[in-house]
Formats: structure tokens, sequence, C-alpha cells
């Protein structure tokens, strides 16, 4: 039995109507929380949402009612270490890991605890750090579970900016055993996001308002840049995907998109990766930043084709 958790309703983004939060628990007794939607009618089907890095499930209003007038049930989470879900470290503003082992039990987890009202078929929604758990997820004995997968600019690889991929992991590594709940390079990051100006997620100024209002509305929800062991993790997640036997068993439709003004991950480890599925394909979206379900209308029309040629194609 799972107990109600709380969700942000502010009027910049109201809740969705028919859903409600809940408490469950996760890998190694962690309370984590998510939240179920329920269409009006019969359902087509259902759809486990998984956010990026920072984001809380109060950020997906909008595609959960997006995904409610598709007919679809929505199970959308807290990955552990944000949003309302337990956090790693005493500092709740450093985003942390350890390793991606317990990432993936919660998943798990996350599907016992709602299965029964998850009707099928299913259809997994990954975003960034979410689509790179997702894949895990589905690498690791989920992918029976699901008739397809849908990921946005998933994080299956990191930018290096003026630094060698291969010189950058190795410090990853390194200093994740030395000092791994630091910040990396000791750079807090603004909890809040910024001004609008110069970010490198959205060209969509009122949606980026609208997800500033909801962290400063409920300080909780906040997050900060990651920590050495983190970035471990991301790094090392991207090398066991591009190597193990379980990618090339995730035989369902995935679509995944990556943004051509990307700026975060790395779009042609998305490619590498995504060769290696079955029945994988990657389309780049044309002018787009990174978090494309936060970007302008008219780039979220074709992120929503994108997503409804999939179920087509399934036969949802």
């Amino acid at each position: 039995m799972t107990l109600a958790a709380p969700l942000l309703d502010i009027p910049e983004a109201p809740v969705p109507a028919g859903g409600a939060a809940e408490w469950f628990r996760g890998a190694d007794g962690a309370r984590l929380r998510a939240a179920l939607f329920q269409p009006t009618g019969k359902p087509r089907g259902s759809v486990v949402v998984s956010p990026g890095r920072t984001e809380p499930i109060e950020k997906y209003y909008e595609v959960i009612a997006e995904l409610q007038g598709r007919g679809f049930v929505v199970l959308v989470h807290d990955w552990r270490g944000q949003g309302l879900s337990h956090r790693l470290l005493p500092d709740r503003l450093k985003g942390h890991a350890q390793g991606f082992g317990d990432f993936v039990a919660d998943y798990h987890a996350l599907l016992a605890a709602f299965e029964s009202r998850l009707p099928k078929p299913w259809i997994a929604l990954g975003h960034s750090m979410g689509g790179c758990l997702t894949t895990l997820a589905l690498a690791h004995g989920e992918v029976g579970r699901f008739a397809g997968a849908f990921l946005s600019a998933p994080m299956l690889g990191l930018q290096t900016p003026g630094r060698p991929k291969a010189a950058a992991r190795a410090l990853a590594w390194v200093m994740a055993r030395l000092k791994g709940g630091d910040y990396i390079l000791g750079q807090p990051g603004d909890p809040h996001g910024g001004p609008f100006e110069g970010n490198v997620l959205t060209h969509d100024p009122a949606r980026y308002a609208r997800n500033t209002a909801q962290v400063k509305a409920c300080p909780d929800l906040a997050l900060g840049a990651g920590t050495w062991a983190w970035l471990d993790f991301a790094f090392s997640a991207s090398a066991w995907l591009k190597r193990a036997p379980g990618v090339a068993a995730i035989d369902i439709p995935v679509v995944v998109l990556g943004a051509q003004d990307e700026a975060l991950v790395d779009n042609a480890d998305q490619r590498t990766i995504v060769a290696r599925m079955p029945k994988g394909s990657w389309t780049e979206v044309p002018g787009a930043n990174h978090e494309l379900f936060q970007e302008t209308d008219a780039i979220r029309a074709g992120v929503w084709a994108a997503f409804d040629d999939l179920t087509a194609r399934i036969g949802v």
C-alpha cells in the first residue's frame, strides 16, 4: 500500500485533473514520490514518464495533460536525489548519485508498485537523465513489459567542452573516489536556473518562467549542480550502454529525438547507442535546445508528431 504525497499547485501550473501523488519504497527502502493521472474515458494504454536531472513531477504537468488528452494513464516519478524523493546527501541541493544500480532498482520498484493500475500497452517516456535511466532499465530486463519507448534528448553521453572526453571521464572516476560528494569543480550552480537570457535549455520564455516559479514556490524541489560521483555515474552509464548485450536486446520500437542546438548531452553518443537497438531510430530536431518538451509551441508540435507516429506504429 502506498501513502498520499503532496503535489505543488500554483496559478502558473495547476495540478492536472484526475491525478494524485503517492509515496512508494525504492531500493534499500528509500522513500520516493510518484503521481498517477487518469484520462477521461476509457484508457488506450499507459505512459511511464521519467524526468531528467533536476526535474520534479510538477515540471511535467503540461506533458501529463497532453498525454491524458491522448487517452493515456500517466505515471510520473521523482528519481531518488531530486524532487521530493529521498535526497542522498545532507546538503539536499547537491545532485548526487552512487552508480546506476539503485536507479534501475527504483524503476523496477515503481513499476511493481503501480502495475495493477497501469492498463497495457505501456510506453516508456524519458528525458535527458531520465532517458538514460529508462534505457538502462529496459536493458536490465524491463523491455518485455513495454510496447515502445520515446526518449527526448537522452543523456546517453555528456559533452565535455574544452576537454577530451577520455580525460574528463578519468578525472571524474578519480575525483568520485577522493571527493565524491563535492560539487564538480566546486561550483554549486543556481538551484533556480538563473535568468532566461543565455540559458541552454529552451527558447520559450513563458515555460522557463513557469518552471522557475514552481521552484521558488517550493524550495524543496530545487536542485543545484552535480557532484563528482554524479558525473562518474553519468560517464559510467554511457560506457555501459555502448557495450552491454542488454542494449541489443531492446527489441521494441525506440524513438529518440536529439536537439540540434544541444549543449549538454552528446548527440553522437545517442546515435551510437541507438544504433545498437534493433528497432531504434534517432532524429535531430531542428532549432531545438535540450529540453524538447519545454520548448516553443512550434518545436513541441514536431516532438508530439513523432510521439504520435510511435503510437501508430505500435498500434496503440
